[in-house]
């Protein structure tokens, strides 16, 4: 059983990109990585539209969002365990969570032109 649940957008193409590099790098299998764009599972803790509008894990049990969730899933990844282990610094993790929340906001337009580029 993965020691890490991590939630995505597989209708997103920004989404999709990141977690197939993420698959590549999880050579071990410790992350299980669940699309939620058909909707929520049964065992999920949050709603649809939450797990859409934020990036969410499942650590030990304990459910993460944002720069929480990136370092979580960061740490069960070998090559970028020290990141995620040096997040656990409550200062570090604050600035990473303010980063977080301005790419939220650009965001849209990344889909938008990850979009375009799909289809050509």
């Amino acid at each position: 059983m993965p020691d890490l649940v991590v939630w995505y957008d597989g209708a997103c193409p920004l989404c999709r990109r990141e977690i197939s590099g993420m698959r590549k790098l999880d050579r071990r299998g410790a992350i299980e990585f669940v699309d939620v764009s058909e909707g929520a599972p049964e065992n999920c803790p949050l709603s649809q539209e939450e797990l859409l509008a934020r990036f969410h894990a499942r650590e030990n049990g304990r459910t993460l969002s944002g720069a929480a969730a990136f370092a979580a899933m960061w740490r069960a990844i070998p090559l970028l365990r020290p990141l995620g282990e040096a997040a656990r610094f409550p200062p570090l993790l604050w600035l990473l969570e303010r980063l977080y929340r301005r790419f939220l906001r650009i965001r849209p337009r990344l889909q938008s032109h990850f979009a375009r580029k799909d289809a050509a």
